[in-house]
């Protein structure tokens, strides 16, 4: 390569890679760093998990109590009108059978007896 120009290498910059570099092992204290990171996380994120679920439990117990019925409603439901009972309009004008049927009155003794 005849218009090939080599880099200039800059001082304090770092020079170029004109070698193939083979890998280096971690050492033991970059190993060791390693391990404490690792264990640092899931320590947090174990921690993090509980204070989750503790945050939950605290919200559904707080909910429970809240839950029961408020005393103001006995009061508002004896002032309340009485609702009447749902009809079935289908049912009333004899299409279907109703979902109560009434009980069918029995004819009873009236003096009148057949031989």
């Amino acid at each position: 390569m005849a218009g090939h120009i080599p880099p200039q290498v800059i001082p304090g910059m770092v020079e170029p890679v004109t070698t193939v570099r083979h890998f280096a092992a971690p050492g033991a204290r970059e190993l060791r760093a390693q391990a404490v990171h690792r264990l640092q996380v899931g320590l947090f994120g174990l921690c993090a998990m509980l204070l989750i679920v503790g945050l939950a439990n605290i919200i559904m117990d707080r909910a429970k109590l809240t839950d029961t019925q408020d005393p103001i409603h006995d009061v508002v439901a004896v002032d309340a009108r009485p609702q009447k009972p749902a009809t079935d309009p289908l049912a009333d004008i004899g299409v279907v059978p109703a979902a109560d049927p009434s009980p069918t009155p029995t004819p009873s003794d009236s003096g009148t007896e057949r031989p």
